[in-house]
């Protein structure tokens, strides 16, 4: 064989190679990408998951889903499963593996709810925890039963707050927090210009703080029939060895996660030699609600407005950065279902502690904008406070959670001067200036009297000339009302 067509022949092998390689990967983008519905045997076991930061919503992957098992772990996604789980006759109950989370109390009393609708529908929902504290175990409370391994344990302990302040540091490295705000309860810029609570802050955080806790003593006292005073004990002599609770009446049993499965087994009135039948949250996901008829009525647009207000364009999140709202996508999602004539009505999702405030009037403009063509309802989850407030105070309903932390109307903005900083490690500046304000924003100098002047007027104009009036307008109040 000559020496060309070797090479012609390899060339060719490797390009066939290549085709059935591409061909195979194609046929795996297809079935990832395809809309095939799991096998879900009847009265199986669906197992959900409650982890992590739990935003409120997260884009779907199905690419990274299939292949490197992305987890969805918005509340979102929970309420549908448990949605779909409650009128899917195949499904005869849900395992709820509850772990540690840093969603806020809101979330939690929202997953509560969700699991309240689904416990009408007869079937049962048990709650598995290795290890939880005070919020697990009161999502956990929700379920019919409550389960931790024996050596597990339940830190329901209590609720702590910690403020911390860096004036101190601040002014050991020489750097001046020059700042001005509008608003008793404006504690936001505290932490750089104050070494302790102010008693507005101090205030507001035992306010928080009670209205919580009370709540949990008073939904436990009443999920695992007790007095408030008998939880109080058990939490202030916390925390509590899987045994010891079940003694406590605190769960239903110090068990391992198999034998959980077997009480669930005895519920659903398997056969002894049957395994249970179980199915995957993830795999779940791919059931339509439609195919169980939901999703069936008018379409309502769900917009989720999730982390700091800034303008351009959102940020998804995901391992390289948290959520963030931009203006400019915020604007056009709105604009966008306020044009869309199969659409009835809005409802804006806020999960957001502020920002900018020109961002935020740029989207109370869109609100305000579609509540001319179709109803806007604003719900808000964790947070809704400051810019968070401000584009929601103008639609047509305002839901909140018991929790949810809102309000917070008022201003803040100010400019670290570094001047003492500077000079500690020998950096040196000059300005060469045209016009009389131009200098207002060094940062190697405090704010004159004149500039301090013109600065606070700047942000008392934004605070009494529009998110104070947005507000009153918005909810029907006179100025100073809301002031």
């Amino acid at each position: 064989m000559s020496r060309t067509r070797k090479i012609v022949l390899f060339l060719s092998g490797i390009t066939l190679a290549l085709i059935v390689i591409g061909a195979i990967l194609l046929a795996l983008l297809f079935s990832a990408f395809g809309d095939d519905a799991p096998t879900v045997r009847d009265n199986s076991v669906l197992v959900l998951r409650v982890h992590g930061a739990m935003p409120d919503y997260v884009p779907e992957d199905q690419f990274m889903e299939r292949f490197f098992g992305a987890d969805d772990s918005s509340l979102a996604n929970l309420l549908v499963q448990l949605k779909k789980a409650k009128v899917d006759k195949r499904i005869g109950g849900i395992l709820l593996e509850v772990d540690f989370s840093a969603a806020g109390w809101a979330k939690a009393d929202e997953l509560r709810d969700a699991i309240t609708d689904f416990r009408a529908s007869g079937k049962p929902i048990y709650a598995y925890i290795e290890l939880g504290a005070d919020k697990e175990y009161y999502i956990a409370t929700a379920c019919d039963k409550i389960f931790v391994p024996p050596v597990g344990d339940l830190f329901i302990d209590g609720l702590a707050s910690e403020a911390m302040f860096y004036r101190g540091s601040l002014d050991k490295l020489g750097i001046y927090p020059d700042f001005a705000q509008i608003g008793k309860y404006k504690n936001a810029p505290d932490q750089y210009t104050r070494r302790e609570m102010s008693d507005a802050q101090r205030e507001v955080t035992n306010a928080i703080l009670d209205d919580i806790f009370n709540r949990i003593v008073t939904t436990i006292a009443s999920s695992r029939h007790k007095t408030p005073d008998e939880v109080r004990a058990l939490i202030d002599t916390a925390p509590h060895r899987a045994p010891k609770a079940v003694e406590a009446g605190l769960i239903d049993g110090a068990l391992y996660r198999e034998q959980v499965e077997s009480e669930l087994k005895k519920r659903l009135n398997y056969k002894d030699d049957e395994k249970l039948r179980t199915v995957a949250a993830s795999d779940y996901r791919r059931v339509k609600p439609e195919s169980l008829k939901l999703n069936t009525g008018e379409r309502i647009a769900v917009i989720y407005a999730s982390g700091d207000i800034n303008s351009g364009s959102s940020g998804g999140g995901g391992p390289f950065g948290d959520q963030s709202i931009g203006s400019d996508t915020l604007v056009k999602a709105v604009n966008d279902a306020r044009d869309d004539k199969t659409v009835r009505a809005i409802v804006l999702r806020v999960d957001s502690p502020g920002g900018s405030a020109y961002a935020s009037d740029l989207i109370w403009h869109a609100v305000e904008e579609a509540k001319k063509k179709k109803p806007v309802v604003v719900s808000m989850s964790d947070v809704a406070a400051s810019g968070g407030y401000y584009i929601a105070a103008n639609a047509n309903r305002i839901i909140a959670e018991p929790s949810t932390i809102t309000g917070s109307i008022g201003i803040y903005a100010g400019k670290p001067v570094l001047k003492g900083f500077y000079d500690w490690i020998g950096v040196s500046s000059e300005y060469t200036l045209r016009g009389k304000n131009a200098g207002m924003y060094r940062e190697t100098e405090p704010f004159t009297p004149e500039e301090r002047a013109k600065f606070e007027g700047m942000i008392g104009n934004f605070y009494y000339n529009a998110f104070l009036p947005r507000v009153a307008q918005g909810r029907g109040r006179t100025t100073e009302y809301i002031d």
